[in-house]
Formats: C-alpha cells, sequence, structure tokens
C-alpha cells in the first residue's frame, strides 16, 4: 500500500511540476494573447475581455488613469471602439513572456491596431498574468 501511495504522490509531484514549466507558462500565456487577438479582429469586445480577471480586482492603467474592474474596463474598452472600424485589426509584437513564479508571469510587447478608415494606433504595454482556477487571466494592463 506504501508503495502505490508513493507512485500516486510521484505521479502528481510530476504532473504539478509540468504545469508550472515556464515554458508551459509562456505557451499558455502565449494562447491567451492570440485568442484575444483573434476576437479583437472579429469585433468582439466581449471576447477580447474573456483574457482578463472576472474580478473587481482588475486594474487597467490606460492614458485617462486608473479603471479598476472587469466590468468598467469592458465598459471602456465598448465607449472608445464603439464597432469594428473604430477596432480595426489587432497585432501584438515584441512579445517578452517572463515567469516571476509558477502562477504569476509579466509581459511586455507592443500593440498595434490598423484601421484605416480612423488612423493606425499603437502603443507598449506591460501586463501581470496570475493562473487562477486553473487559467491565466491578465490581473493588471497598464497600456501606453
Amino acid at each position: 500500500m506504501k508503495q502505490i501511495i508513493g507512485v500516486v504522490l510521484s505521479m502528481a509531484l510530476l504532473c504539478s511540476c509540468a504545469a508550472t514549466r515556464p515554458g508551459s507558462q509562456r505557451q499558455d500565456i502565449s494562447q491567451v494573447l492570440t485568442t484575444q487577438t483573434a476576437a479583437w479582429n472579429r469585433g468582439d469586445v466581449s471576447g477580447f475581455m474573456q483574457g482578463y480577471w472576472q474580478s473587481d480586482s482588475l486594474v487597467f492603467i490606460g492614458k485617462s488613469g486608473l479603471t479598476y474592474g472587469w466590468q468598467p474596463t469592458l465598459d471602456n474598452y465598448r465607449r472608445s471602439y464603439p464597432d469594428a472600424a473604430a477596432m480595426g485589426q489587432l497585432t501584438f509584437s515584441n512579445l517578452r513572456i517572463t515567469p516571476i513564479s509558477p502562477d504569476a508571469a509579466h509581459v511586455v510587447g507592443r500593440w498595434q491596431l490598423a484601421r484605416p478608415a480612423a488612423g493606425d494606433l499603437g502603443g507598449h504595454f506591460l501586463l501581470v498574468f496570475r493562473r487562477i482556477a486553473g487559467r491565466w487571466v491578465i490581473v493588471a494592463d497598464h497600456s501606453s
């Protein structure tokens, strides 16, 4: 019986270590960003926001200052980008994903909106990701 328990515990430890490898973190976080980009480029702001922590503790720092909470952040996006033409096509580049613990990482990069009718926009960002309830989500976003 002790051997079986030892094997089960060893397997659980191996699985948890594999789930927290830096390479795995980077892949999982990159997938969140890819999913967000696809949603944005479909004109789906709500889908884009699924990459953010749905909490009142989410913080977004932008040109207008601090916004706390998932819903106020969504409302700001909807006001700033009322339709697909205003949203344009989003690309992220120069991504640097840095794990800082098994359940946290930060991402630095550049964002670009190609908007033929409204004029292109772009800037840089620092995102703080946390793994909460098994999902990687953005808990803080500082975009310029």
